[in-house]
């Protein structure tokens, strides 16, 4: 994980878990039905997985990090099943969860072909009419700023749609806001 001291400390923070479940994820999710089996791609250190179990019967994570994998599971192994893995080629059957969701990792995806993969394994593992929603900052000067030393490739939200769109996505929606932006599309029934 490319992740500089700073941003390692601000993801494992309480802070960073308090504006998760009362900011990001609620706003992302806002209208959302996720089903009973959601899968997050990217969970890090878990900021939020307590605000998804409110949304959902069954949480799953899939995480690239062995490390943060290993502290996932000794910390919310009993109330999630963590896995590691590349959300590039995930190790999950074809249409397995009702909803597919990330927050504010795209970003620390390498390049954007890496970032399509990621869409189309999304898609691969939903059930048909299942919701794939996110969330990611918006590429700025104090974005950037903060991603020093970073594995930081930004998607821009202009683009978002046709990505989605491309690998089969439909019912696509984008809202940008301030800093962040998010996105929800729907795999086809």
């Amino acid at each position: 994980m490319a992740m500089n001291l700073l941003h390692r400390v601000l993801c494992r923070s309480s802070i960073w878990e308090r504006t998760s479940a009362t900011r990001i994820v609620p706003w992302t999710l806002s209208g959302l039905d996720l089903g009973g089996t959601a899968l997050e791609i990217g969970p890090g250190y878990g900021a939020n997985v307590r605000a998804l179990l409110d949304r959902t019967t069954t949480l799953t994570g899939v995480e690239i990090d062995p490390e943060l994998a290993a502290r996932l599971r000794t910390k919310l192994g009993s109330v999630m099943t963590v896995v590691e893995g590349d959300g590039t080629d995930m190790p999950f059957e074809k249409k397995e969860f009702d909803s597919v969701v990330c927050f504010t990792m795209l970003h620390h995806v390498p390049t954007p072909a890496q970032q399509d993969a990621l869409f189309a394994e999304a898609l691969r593992v939903l059930r048909p009419g299942g919701v794939f929603a996110g969330s990611d900052g918006i590429d700025s000067r104090f974005f950037r700023l903060i991603h020093l030393g970073d594995t930081c490739v930004p998607v821009s939200p202009d683009t978002a749609v046709a990505r989605l769109a491309r690998v089969g996505f439909t019912d696509i929606e984008i809202e940008t806001g301030a800093t962040n932006f998010r996105f929800r599309a729907r795999r086809p029934d």
